[in-house]
């Protein structure tokens, strides 16, 4: 029987689709290429390769995406019909869990899962891929810090596993040992975006944009290219240290350029868009009509139902473009989430109802209700999802709305904290200065 580069044995495979396969496995790893083609050919190669079949079931049930999520279940059901080993059916009984919308329960089973198969690198980045939408910033690091004993240099795919550990380590606040760990992954493996991205995140959590800034250009030739899945949200990234310096003409031309000049519809590069023109708006700047075409491109995944994470994200777009139907669709469907099984129900009807409509609050000028929802919202959005760069545009409207709406108090203690935290941050220390002002009611001020 074959077996894959770590020693795992897979059923019905050839050597020709084994290769395939492969080079699958290492696409995806780095977020480079197109790994469901070369799955395909793998397939066609082999129709029996269960692996083949579950790797590209766990791309589509990972890409938060309505259709993608519905295709991942057509692939699930066929390969119930194959023969399948052990380890096989263990990938199977997590993804049933992940699709049915019970994310915990899918990455604890991939938990145990690892346990048994610790050089499984298809299953430890797919539950890597899991702790992060449910915003598990334990098990990203535990998940791989329970494996990494079993690895060395000397195994194909070490640098993968080491890039993943700085972004658990990173989330979870040991920021030197996360910024060593990427730094070396991306020695080992310099296209590694996910090791980059790692180190990127330590620097932004840091208030290190200057570093951050040189980081980027100094190895943009490794996560820039055409083929990398991953380059918008390391464009978003270097925007974000820009804008943090107040180069906002920097941050403009990003948007306008490698950010949104391919007008990608994948959720990911959405989430991204919204995020940036909402900080832009928050520092008073006039994005024009860019959340129209936000706006629509988000009209084909957010549905209220499948990720609430995407449909805040979406939110902030009707809103900027002035769709108050699609607010109210979308609200209504968060609010009503119906399926009682299913974990990202209760996502919905908690922490997505509550961003919505803090922010819809805010976005009207509702201030003193943008404060009261944002407020509590902030301790549990880490529930469903993001990284904490991604969810410190909750704190952000917060203090803004707090200065709008003249709670002094509130957007001084506010402005403390975040620079306890990011002490050299301009923007930080401009909410402190306009708290201790008297704060200001007029987004040109801001």
């Amino acid at each position: 029987m074959s077996s894959d580069r770590q020693g795992n044995t897979l059923s019905g495979a050839t050597p020709a689709a084994l290769t395939l396969y492969e080079q699958a496995v290492e696409a995806f790893n780095i977020y480079r290429g197109d790994p469901i083609a070369l799955v395909d050919e793998a397939i066609a190669q082999a129709p029996d390769f269960a692996m083949a079949r579950i790797l590209k079931a766990h791309l589509y049930g990972l890409a938060t995406e309505p259709e993608a999520t519905a295709e991942a279940r057509d692939i699930v059901a066929d390969v119930k019909t194959r023969a399948l080993n052990e380890r096989e059916a263990s990938h199977l009984d997590a993804l049933d869990l992940v699709l049915q919308g019970n994310w915990t329960a899918a990455a604890v089973a991939l938990d145990h899962h690892l346990v048994r198969y610790p050089r499984d690198l298809v299953a430890l980045q797919s539950g890597h891929l899991m702790d992060f939408y449910r915003a598990n910033a334990r098990d990203m690091r535990d998940r791989i810090a329970r494996a990494l004993p079993q690895w060395s240099p000397e195994v194909p795919g070490y640098s993968i596993v080491l890039g993943m550990y700085a972004f658990g380590l990173e989330e979870s606040g040991d920021y030197a040992r996360a910024e060593e760990m990427g730094r070396k992954a991306v020695e080992l493996q310099p296209l590694d975006c996910w090791a980059h991205h790692a180190v990127a995140h330590v620097m932004e959590m840091q208030g290190r944009a200057e570093d951050g800034i040189g980081w980027m250009i100094a190895r943009e030739p490794q996560w820039s290219g055409d083929d990398n899945f991953f380059k918008v949200h390391n464009w978003w990234h270097r925007a974000l240290y820009h804008l943090d310096l107040g180069q906002v003409d920097q941050v403009f031309a990003l948007y306008d350029g490698p950010i949104r000049e391919e007008r990608s519809a994948v959720a990911l590069d959405l989430v991204d868009a919204s995020a940036l023109l909402w900080r832009l708006q928050l520092t008073g700047h006039d994005v024009g009509e860019r959340w129209d075409e936000v706006a629509t491109a988000w009209d084909q995944h957010a549905d209220g139902r499948l990720y609430a994470f995407n449909d805040w994200h979406a939110v902030m777009a009707y809103l900027g473009a002035g769709r108050e139907s699609d607010v109210s669709r979308i609200t209504d469907a968060l609010r009503n989430a119906a399926d009682p099984a299913a974990e990202t129900s209760g996502w919905a009807r908690t922490t997505g109802l509550a961003l919505v409509e803090g922010f819809t609050a805010f976005r009207r000028g509702d201030y003193e209700t943008a404060v009261e929802r944002l407020h509590g919202a902030r301790y549990i959005a880490n529930r469903f999802g993001g990284s904490h760069a991604q969810r410190d545009i909750i704190d952000w409207t917060l203090t803004e709305a707090a200065l709008r709406g003249g709670f002094r108090d509130v957007a001084t203690a506010l402005a403390n904290e975040r620079l306890a935290l990011k002490p050299h941050s301009p923007v930080n220390r401009g909410f402190l200065e306009r708290a201790r002002a008297g704060g200001s009611g007029g987004e040109q001020a801001a």
